[in-house]
């Protein structure tokens, strides 16, 4: 069975990795976000899952050494995990797990935020190079996004399937 690594920031971009619980299922999977205590409880709904150290970016100085610290955590939990393919909803937590799986030429699927309708974000202008599948969620952001796959407001996990590294093809 493939092994799939989710993760994303607390909040909004979490609510949205949550609602591809259908997706988890289908395969070996571990779930990486920030740890607060609104996640601690994800500890008993999924059985694979580690946290980050939170990095709130209104201390810049505390940020940087948060952030550096959560890229040495990532490639660490990832050559633990060894993951087949990465799927993220973002945001700064999740690009340094992006750019470790394309080191190690892994699959990485990123779905850009549902609160952006006009403008790219940062996250996704940073691993919209590197990923193997970017899905919008709203028309209007494949002008910004020319080789994204349009998913819908409420992603419909089939898209998954139009990449060219797909997670599973139909021979598995």
């Amino acid at each position: 069975m493939k092994k799939v690594l989710f993760i994303s920031s607390v909040g909004g971009h979490l609510t949205q990795l949550m609602q591809l619980k259908p997706l988890m299922k289908e395969y070996d999977y571990h779930v990486i976000t920030e740890k607060t205590e609104v996640t601690k409880p994800l500890q008993q709904e999924h059985k694979n899952m580690s946290y980050l150290v939170y990095g709130a970016r209104n201390y810049p100085v505390r940020y940087l050494f948060k952030f550096s610290y959560n890229v040495v955590k990532s490639l660490v939990l990832f050559l633990k995990i060894r993951p087949d393919a990465v799927v993220t909803t973002g945001t700064h937590t999740a690009v340094p797990m992006c750019y470790i799986a394309k080191l190690f030429r892994k699959r990485i699927i990123y779905i850009e935020s549902f609160a952006k309708t006009s403008s790219p974000t940062l996250a996704g202008r940073m691993i919209y190079p590197v990923s193997d599948l970017f899905i919008v969620q709203w028309e209007s952001m494949l002008k910004h996004y020319p080789k994204a796959v349009y998913g819908g407001p409420s992603i419909d996990t089939r898209c998954f399937r139009y990449t060219r590294t797909p997670i599973h093809t139909t021979s598995e």
